[in-house]
């Protein structure tokens, strides 16, 4: 099996600003496999706080033996050699996990959700991103928005009101917010999320800091809204300590390493009667079709990476009433451009 990769930087419309953090690209890591000319593609992409970038990908990816992944009679079994060269390296893994999904779909002549037995016809509406941008923006920004039916505000900041009554001049949709550990006084994060839930706020993700315990804990037993553990859960490990401070789990690929641990991760939240996001970091078309996979198995969607960029590698999904559509060609059906 060769194994081929190239640095790529994922360029924003508009710079994208959140509570901790503003950027106008997100670098990331191209990957090809490929087994008797049958190409699969993955992606690794490399926000900051992950803390891998292209050099730690491409270190990771050298260690693997291509020649002995051909030798492997199962995809079960390859990715089992890769988790095991070094631990971590979420986003390098989730690149090889994507690539052998697309690869072992295009040996069977099948759909990448046809291969693992998913039907599309459950995806829900994904949500568009707005970030904590200049108000000015914000018609811009709803206009290219137009063809999602949920926006996802980033709030976080001193003017997080302002936000959502601009919105709200504007759009009646439904709104998902992520404040990105924004909000440090458990109290004001109350009275924000009452006051969110009268705007018609669905839920929120990730109000408080990572690893405020109690506080979340507080939070959530007079939450009249549902909040959701992002920067909480990374990993399928993470999952039963989040009981009792959160209503339910974003997943994402580079976070967990894949869609066999995104799989794993849906099954274990299902059990412990968690709620479950399909969400995303800045991705092109290629993470972003893998992910849509599991994402029909969940209760929320946030896959709009390839609508917050204008230098996608691979032609844009197709949206229809908010939705992502999945094309028949195999594998993860990507058009490079």
């Amino acid at each position: 099996m060769i194994l081929r990769y190239k640095t790529y930087f994922l360029e924003f419309i508009h710079p994208f600003r959140i509570a901790i953090n503003t950027r106008t690209q997100t670098p990331i890591i191209l990957l090809e496999l490929e087994s008797n000319g049958i190409i699969g593609y993955g992606e690794a992409s490399l926000p900051p706080y992950l803390f891998e970038t292209q050099e730690s990908v491409i270190h990771f990816f050298k260690k693997v033996d291509g020649d002995y992944l051909d030798t492997l009679s199962s995809m079960d079994l390859m990715l089992d050699y890769i988790f095991q060269l070094e631990p971590g390296n979420m986003a390098a893994k989730a690149a090889l996990d994507i690539a052998l999904h697309d690869l072992w779909a295009k040996k069977s002549h099948q759909t990448l959700y046809s291969f693992l037995g998913i039907n599309p016809s459950n995806m829900r509406p994904s949500s568009f991103t707005l970030g904590m941008d200049d108000l000015k923006l914000l018609p811009l920004k709803l206009e290219e928005a137009e063809s999602f039916k949920i926006l996802k505000v980033k709030l976080g900041g001193y003017n997080d009101l302002e936000i959502i009554k601009s919105i709200r001049n504007h759009s009646d949709k439904p709104l998902y917010i992520d404040a990105n550990q924004g909000w440090t006084d458990k109290e004001l994060a109350l009275e924000r999320i009452h006051w969110l839930a009268d705007q018609g706020v669905i839920l929120i993700e990730q109000p408080m800091p990572k690893k405020r315990e109690l506080d979340q804990a507080w939070l959530l037993k007079r939450s009249p809204i549902p909040i959701l553990a992002d920067e909480d859960c990374q990993t399928y490990g993470d999952i039963p300590q989040l009981l009792g401070r959160y209503t339910g789990i974003n997943i994402k690929l580079m976070k967990c390493g894949g869609l066999r641990e995104a799989f794993k991760m849906i099954k274990l939240a299902r059990e412990l009667n968690l709620e479950i996001m399909m969400g995303c970091m800045n991705e092109s078309s290629c993470a972003i079709m893998a992910g849509a996979v599991p994402a029909c198995l969940v209760d929320y969607i946030d896959l709009d990476g390839p609508f917050l960029i204008n230098n996608n590698p691979f032609q844009n999904p197709r949206i229809k009433e908010g939705i992502i559509q999945f094309n028949d060609s195999p594998g993860l059906g990507l058009e490079p451009i």
